[in-house]
């Protein structure tokens, strides 16, 4: 836990995959609403020309709590490029949406200083084929390394006991790089999209499975949070507990 009186640390998730329809915006917009539910200072960045999370923003109630956004893929005139994407005094959280066809040579840009990237992947041979080059890009031009523990997975829009569920399993069970949690194909993110909330400030018994699978994501981004503020001899130990979960689906990418 940070100590009183001091600044907040910045903690920036990127949310990131080459191919287009992984759900990028859509896990970008809910972790952003989590976050500002749970009462943290949060900004949303959209990388994305289609605007998709800027979109939903506009859509967000005022008796909300706000959520900062920022257009990032707008070029503004007279305006240096750090000034318009700066985020407000107080920030704790950026989230990061990054547009599809994201080159390897734009990923180091995108990156820089992200303390979490979130790939997001669907079940899906063309998609698992599409995460398999973006990670690879990732670690190899990115200068993403796995030691660093800031690379994690989600299974999106997933449907349990389907062949291509299991496809998509098995290739994440190859990687030595942890899943932090399976989202299922639900009509409460359709919902979420449409008025700009996030799946946690809705209402419904029906929720309840959605929000269960989100509780090992957010866990594995507190415990990275954990350590940038921890001491050097007590990141293993904010590590620890829970890592051996996401770390479970280890071993071992071919490239």
């Amino acid at each position: 836990m940070e100590q009183s009186g001091t600044a907040p640390r910045v903690q920036k998730i990127v949310v990131l995959n080459s191919k287009g329809g992984s759900g990028k915006s859509t896990i970008a917009t809910n972790l952003a609403a989590y976050y500002a539910w749970k009462g943290r200072n949060v900004a949303l960045m959209d990388y994305d020309p289609q605007g998709s999370s800027m979109r939903w923003l506009k859509l967000r109630p005022a008796d909300l709590p706000s959520i900062h956004g920022i257009a990032a893929y707008e070029k503004k005139m007279g305006v240096t490029r750090a000034f318009a994407l700066r985020t407000p005094p107080g920030t704790d959280r950026v989230i990061v949406d990054t547009p599809a066809a994201v080159t390897s040579l734009q990923m180091p840009e995108l990156t820089q200083d992200a303390h979490a990237i979130v790939v997001p992947v669907m079940p899906s041979e063309i998609d698992i084929h599409a995460a398999s080059r973006c990670i690879a890009d990732l670690l190899l031009v990115g200068r993403v390394h796995r030691s660093e523990r800031r690379l994690v997975i989600i299974a999106n829009r997933a449907r349990r006991y389907t062949k291509a569920f299991g496809s998509l399993m098995r290739f994440l069970d190859s990687l030595r790089i942890p899943v932090a949690a399976v989202l299922r194909d639900s009509q409460a993110y359709v919902r979420s999209a449409e008025c700009g909330m996030g799946i946690h400030e809705m209402k419904g018994a029906l929720l309840q499975e959605d929000l269960d699978s989100w509780r090992p994501l957010v866990e594995w981004l507190e415990k990275t949070r954990a350590v940038q503020v921890a001491p050097t001899d007590a990141v293993h130990a904010a590590l620890g507990e829970g890592a051996e979960r996401v770390d479970a689906f280890s071993p071992t990418l071919s490239l």
